[in-house]
């Protein structure tokens, strides 16, 4: 329930009002303006918060300590939040090995970061007549970030430009094993 939708004191205009005590006890159905005098000598507000409810609901509280509470909540619950983009790497059709694996491992950076990786094979001229070139990159790709990905969304061709999106894998992935296969020729 958002704070513009609650109405207070004087803005309720009900007739009849159930009332909750500041400690959550029942007091009962009664006119509003008694139920406003009972908030004005405790100090405290006159709040709605079930005004769908026959009679409506209102409470007896401190609107701005529930108002500042309510606001802690809400950035309490914004800071856990995670918040995922999509980082994009690209490639080429004819990429030599040295290239593949630095882009490899920039991928590699953003999937433990928890972050999703679009990978985007551009094709320029004749290269768009071996779309398959492409298809091999983004397997030998996805194959190579082996088990810390999943696969999203699978090699598609958009216009001149071949993408694949990959997402890290629920489990808090740990340090992947990806070896430059340059290494492994050496």
């Amino acid at each position: 329930m958002s704070r513009e939708s609650l109405r207070i004191n004087e803005q309720i205009h009900i007739r009849e009002v159930r009332v909750t005590s500041a400690t959550g006890e029942q007091l009962g159905i009664m006119p509003t303006r008694e139920a406003l005098r009972m908030a004005e000598e405790q100090h405290l507000d006159l709040v709605e918060v079930a005004p769908k409810a026959k009679p409506p609901v209102c409470r007896i509280m401190d609107f701005g300590k529930y108002r500042y509470e309510q606001q802690k909540r809400e950035k309490e619950a914004k800071k856990k939040q995670k918040t995922i983009s999509i980082k994009e790497v690209k490639l080429r059709p004819n990429i030599e090995q040295h290239d593949f694996d630095v882009k490899v491992k920039n991928a590699v950076r953003f999937v433990q970061e928890g972050n999703k990786v679009k990978v985007t094979i551009m094709f320029r001229g004749r290269e768009l007549s071996h779309p398959e070139l492409g298809r091999e990159i983004l397997d030998r790709v996805a194959a190579t970030l082996g088990d810390t990905v999943s696969v999203e969304r699978n090699a598609k061709l958009e216009g001149k430009n071949m993408t694949m999106i990959l997402a890290p894998k629920a489990q808090k992935a740990k340090k992947p094993q990806v070896q430059a296969p340059a290494e492994d020729a050496e």
